[in-house]
């Protein structure tokens, strides 16, 4: 695992939410953070909406070099994580208007749910030994656990009070996630690579 996508999968989650805490804090009125989206933040006419928008921006980047680098998961679950990251980023350079909706926004934001709530079990290896983040029986309790988080979200969509906490946890569950398979896989390695060493050093003895 290369330190560039280490870095990545760590910067990701800090970026998303320092972005979203940051922009809310230079509002120029107070934001409700749990009643209002995170898309309100980058909407166009709105204060300070670059920061949101370099935040999502940079998430896309992020999880696109995570999923070039993570060469231990399968193929398709990379391809996917890297296409999240291109959604991510069109996200950012389709914003919604400050009143009403966006199409465009709204598709790639639907399209990158999907990649991201799928992209771990297209990752898991079958092979015994695999790194724990990529076994097939943790793979789907990620997914389930998002999928309940997605099912909260979208009952908030109609009216919902906590609209805005719905949305940044399963915003913030996906982003996680990339972090602990990357995690698991150095772990993985460590372990491989100490009793390596120390049978060398026995060898030579």
């Amino acid at each position: 695992m290369p330190w560039w996508g280490i870095a990545s999968s760590v910067v990701a989650p800090l970026l998303l939410v320092g972005g979203w805490t940051v922009a809310a804090d230079l509002q120029p009125v107070p934001f409700n953070a749990v009643t209002r989206s995170i898309s309100t933040l980058a909407a166009i006419g709105t204060p300070y909406r670059w920061v949101v928008t370099f935040a999502i921006l940079g998430v896309g980047v992020c999880n696109i070099v995570t999923g070039v680098a993570l060469r231990q998961a399968a193929e398709a679950g990379r391809i996917l994580l890297i296409f999240g990251g291109v959604f991510g980023m069109l996200i950012a350079a389709n914003p919604q208007p400050r009143h009403g909706g966006s199409l465009l926004h709204e598709t790639f934001s639907l399209l990158g749910v999907v990649v991201m709530t799928i992209w771990p079990i297209a990752a898991a290896r079958q092979e015994p030994g695999a790194p724990f983040g990529l076994r097939p029986a943790v793979a789907r309790a990620a997914v389930a656990v998002n999928l309940v988080l997605l099912v909260w979200f979208t009952a908030e969509l109609f009216n919902g009070p906590e609209l805005g906490l719905a949305e940044r946890t399963v915003t913030i569950d996906q982003a996680v996630w990339p972090l602990v398979v990357v995690l698991t896989v150095v772990a993985a390695r460590f372990h491989a690579t100490v009793p390596a060493e120390q049978e060398e050093a026995v060898r030579s003895q």
